[in-house]
């Protein structure tokens, strides 16, 4: 394409004055292409482009068999340690795509309309005349496409790209079931339930890392402990194997079950409703306070506290939760308050959990249920 810029009329550059095209620009003598000369060659590269597009369509159902029929446990080596299920994921989806890609290439360079123009440099706003104009012209590309008067072509690239649905549908099985209720309780609830006819202590709150448990004399005005539940460190305590809080279930329940604790002065907490509609007066232990540490926005661990305000800032998006007011949302995108736990003090003094908490922790989703609090 040869690009001819406008001239000025005067110095002044007062109106523009639309140059005339330049009758022989010195392009060469078109070269013909074999597939615009020789029926055989265009009927021939036909094929072609539509065998790239079946092509694509036997790697995506080759993605589909592989993912149904290989296990991520199916370790054995392929390339550098990569396992099956991974090697033929990317391998089928990738050549699915490329066969697409080289597909309309070819046809591009092969079948579609090869002339020169010649087209003159216009203001950045198209006229009227020039958008109608741009529409025609691109009708006349498709019509010079040959999409319409082509359906083996067009057929074969219809069903290349549709099958490519498939993957991105099956693939959302490996976002894995819906939690049902599994948010809506935590190991918290242990404490206090009946083991094998034995009812078990309540759950104390203990120390995040070290496990030990937390005496509410020990903290002080603005001190602020993460925490997590004894039974991590204690589970034969509260009824429960070594095994149900080790590895997997371990982790699971650590993320649900993280807490913040924070004193402050009794006289600052203003005690929201609970799911039922009590009143959540007694759930603090001498203006100790206890939340969950997970963000209600998107799951993120919070914990820097502004002493003087008692809001608690998430470090990924910026939300914030007053602590002295049910952990309601004063800034950010959460979209809920965090949940709270009721606290108590056992016999020798070590703060406990009254039950789980009574709203699901973590970020919201569709099935939760919501209630108003104030």
């Amino acid at each position: 394409m040869t690009d001819v810029h406008d001239t000025h009329a005067d110095a002044t550059g007062a109106e523009l004055a639309v140059a005339e095209p330049i009758a022989d620009p010195g392009l060469p003598e078109h070269q013909w292409r074999p597939t615009d000369v020789d029926e055989k060659a265009e009927k021939r590269a036909e094929r072609q482009v539509a065998g790239f597009f079946a092509a694509s369509a036997a790697f995506t159902i080759l993605f589909l068999v592989a993912y149904f029929t290989l296990d991520i446990e199916d370790d054995w080596t392929i390339i550098a340690g990569f396992g099956a299920s991974t090697m033929a994921l990317g391998f089928s989806l990738g050549l699915a795509l490329m066969c697409i890609g080289v597909g309309i290439i070819h046809w591009a360079r092969k079948l579609m309309a090869d002339v020169e123009l010649v087209e003159m440099r216009h203001p950045a706003r198209s006229s009227d005349e020039d958008r109608e104009a741009s529409l025609e012209a691109l009708n006349a590309g498709l019509a010079e496409s040959g999409i319409g008067r082509r359906p083996l072509v067009r057929n074969s690239l219809l069903g290349a790209v549709g099958l490519l649905g498939l993957p991105a549908v099956v693939m959302l099985r490996d976002l894995g079931p819906l939690p049902g209720d599994k948010l809506e309780h935590t190991i918290w609830g242990q404490g206090g339930k009946t083991v094998d006819g034995r009812k078990v202590p309540l759950m104390r709150v203990s120390r995040d890392a070290i496990g030990t448990p937390i005496l509410a004399s020990d903290l002080e005005i603005g001190d602020l402990v993460n925490a997590q539940p004894d039974v991590f460190w204690n589970p034969e305590r509260y009824g429960m194997d070594e095994a149900d809080v080790e590895g997997v279930n371990l982790q699971v329940e650590k993320a649900k079950s993280s807490l913040i604790l924070l004193r402050m002065d009794p006289a600052d907490i203003k005690p929201g409703k609970a799911a039922d509609g009590s009143s959540r007066e007694n759930w603090s232990v001498n203006g100790i306070v206890a939340y969950s540490k997970i963000c209600t926005h998107v799951g993120c661990p919070i914990s820097l506290n502004e002493r003087t305000t008692h809001h608690l800032l998430c470090p990924c998006h910026q939300s914030t939760f007053d602590l002295a007011d049910s952990g309601k949302v004063v800034f950010g995108p959460a979209g809920r308050p965090l949940p709270q736990l009721p606290l108590a003090v056992d016999d020798e003094g070590y703060l406990v959990a009254q039950s789980d908490f009574d709203e699901p922790v973590g970020p919201s989703y569709w099935e939760r249920d919501y209630y108003d609090r104030w």
